[in-house]
């Protein structure tokens, strides 16, 4: 890099452009080839950490033909787009996604593809493909694929380490097969099988440092000890409805009464109402920040035959307060309708 700024050693310089908002990064690479340079180097990055400054992101993606994510600013309430994933595959859902790393990554999934064996179209022929988007650069990258391919899988990140589990291998065949990734080696190595496998899609949250693994329509939860490396089974009486960890803490957003409740074991408490989110299909709900975010989803016409409204607002339940308030945030720009994928990315 030549010189940054006039008359600035480059490391002062550098610590400067680190207390810059990450989203305003393309902006400052327009000023010269050498701010450009700055911008995508590792050293602005280790600067930030020297300073102590970290950005926290909600990393969003909903159906698109070109598999857009989108990037949630909380503390300037606004939306930016990340670069298209290079996949062959379009229309990519049923995917895993996670963050660890400071990188986003993104696992499994189908999407419009060819099938290799037969050579015809096949949208439901799942993939082992795991893609990681790296901020500093700002590119995707294919690391090592997963041993098995697999879509409505449970996904999490226990202790830097990523953890997939169950779902399904094809439209008809669910797995119990289990698997954890190291992403500072960039390899996979099998894990003992679920104890319990169900024809429904899973999904996955980590509560007090371990991996429960969630059924839909089963009341028992699956739970990995990585220090054992074991699975157990417990029933611990959660109530149905969309599922959120939020600072350590189980909220359900109830299905029958539009309740958010936090849960602990069998034990239950009111937060606030979200009747208005009753009608909502494929709405992302994620604790983010110490809050409970409702992003997107689609409300279906009452009309025989009538089209679904896609939405692409924002709706935050304020848990930080003492009594908890809902507020809207700034709706996405790019994304809008069922949400395939949300993930929080620190950076």
């Amino acid at each position: 890099m030549s010189a940054l700024v006039e008359g600035l050693p480059d490391a002062i310089s550098l610590r400067c452009l680190a207390y810059i908002p990450y989203t305003l990064h393309p902006k400052l690479e327009l000023v010269s080839r050498s701010w450009k340079a700055a911008i995508r180097s590792a050293e602005l990055f280790r600067a930030r950490q020297e300073v102590g400054l970290y950005e926290d992101f909600l990393c969003v993606c909903s159906y698109h033909p070109n598999n857009t994510w989108q990037l949630y600013d909380p503390l300037h309430n606004l939306w930016t787009s990340l670069p298209e994933l290079p996949s062959k595959r379009t229309h990519l859902s049923y995917f895993g996604v996670v963050s660890t790393s400071q990188k986003l990554f993104v696992l499994g999934g189908r999407g419009d593809a060819v099938n290799p064996v037969t050579g015809d179209p096949d949208d439901n022929f799942p993939t082992n493909e795991v893609w990681s988007f790296d901020p500093i650069t700002r590119t995707w990258s294919l690391q090592a694929p997963m041993l098995e391919s697999r879509l409505m899988f449970a996904c999490c990140v226990v202790d830097g380490k990523i953890i997939v589990a169950g779902g399904f291998t094809s439209k008809s065949k669910s797995t119990s097969k289990a698997e954890m990734y190291d992403s500072e080696k960039d390899v996979w190595i099998p894990l003992p099988d679920l104890l319990h496998t169900y024809h429904s899609t899973c999904t996955g949250l980590v509560i007090g440092g371990k991996m429960h693994v969630i059924y839909n329509g089963v009341t028992t939860v699956q739970i990995f000890d990585s220090l054992e490396m074991k699975w157990r089974v417990e029933d611990y009486g959660w109530l149905a409805g969309r599922k959120a960890v939020v600072g350590d803490s189980l909220y359900v957003m109830t299905l029958t009464r539009g309740f958010v409740v936090k849960q602990d074991g069998e034990d239950w408490q009111i937060i606030d109402s979200a009747t208005q989110f009753l009608r909502r299909m494929g709405m992302a709900v994620v604790g983010f920040r110490g809050d409970l975010y409702m992003i997107g989803g689609v409300i279906p016409s009452n009309r025989a035959g009538g089209y679904l409204t896609k939405l692409s607002d924002v709706h935050v339940l304020k848990l930080r307060d003492e009594k908890p308030t809902w507020y809207c945030a700034a709706q996405m720009s790019r994304c809008h309708g069922t949400v395939l994928g949300c993930t929080e990315l620190r950076i």
